[in-house]
């Protein structure tokens, strides 16, 4: 019997489906982001909203929104939580730079 050569199929190379946990990083971190914003938000206007009418040296921040009495002694009431600042400015890092890696990612992806 006559042996046929295999059939061989073309190798064609799979292209990446893209960054699909960099997008997922990104939003879930964009979410932790607004999130935190709220929570700074509505400690400075909804819990501390009568403090400046109680206070003589208020402190403003605008981002991240803080209002704040500070005293004589150096301390001070109603700041936002550092954790929560800290949150904040991380989340807001993290979706910046896992934002523009997928972005980099998928354009490389595409331009294949």
């Amino acid at each position: 019997m006559a042996q046929h050569p295999p059939i061989s199929t073309p190798r064609t190379a799979s292209r990446p489906d893209g960054p699909r946990q960099l997008w997922a990083v990104s939003a879930v971190s964009s979410a932790v982001f607004l999130l935190s914003w709220t929570l700074c938000w509505v400690k400075a206007y909804a819990i501390n909203d009568d403090l400046p009418n109680t206070c003589g040296d208020i402190r403003r921040q605008v981002f991240p929104t803080e209002v704040a009495c500070a005293s004589f002694d150096g301390t001070t009431t109603g700041a936002t939580p550092g954790w929560l600042v800290v949150l904040f400015f991380a989340s807001l890092v993290v979706t910046a730079l896992s934002a523009t890696m997928a972005l980099a990612v998928t354009a490389a992806v595409r331009g294949r």
